[in-house]
């Protein structure tokens, strides 16, 4: 494992952390840097996720950063979406995967993007010291 790989789990782990998506990351270093296959590469990043948030939830859990009421449908819909996706992932070319993925990044980082600018118009709490 290189300085370049730690770099690059570290980023993911503390974006992760946050909420941000830091398994785009992860994806597209594997994917990019390191070659790896689409599908093996989001794998690696689902595993690699779990102990990212289940150390993200003790904290926000324990900050009383989570509505409870809120989280359980959304729980329910990506477990319905888990199921139906990872059926229907036999059927798509990973090119496919791929392009929609990237895609997908682009899209959000729009998102993100044009959300900040308006963000900055109201008056953001800053967000509390864990």
């Amino acid at each position: 494992m290189s300085i370049i790989d730690l770099i690059a789990i570290f980023a993911s782990a503390i974006i992760s952390s946050m909420g941000l998506g830091g398994g785009g990351i992860l994806i597209l270093y594997l994917s990019l840097v390191k070659n790896t296959e689409q599908l093996l590469a989001q794998g690696t990043n689902l595993l690699f996720f779990i102990p990212c948030a289940v150390t993200a939830l003790c904290i926000y859990i324990k900050n009383k950063l989570i509505k409870f009421k809120v989280v359980f449908p959304v729980i329910l819909g990506g477990f319905i979406g888990v199921l139906i996706g990872y059926f229907l992932i036999k059927y798509i070319n990973p090119i496919y995967i791929k392009k929609a993925f990237s895609v997908m990044l682009i899209i959000s980082g729009f998102i993100s993007l044009f959300n900040i600018k308006k963000q900055k118009n109201k008056n953001i709490v800053p967000l509390r010291k864990v």
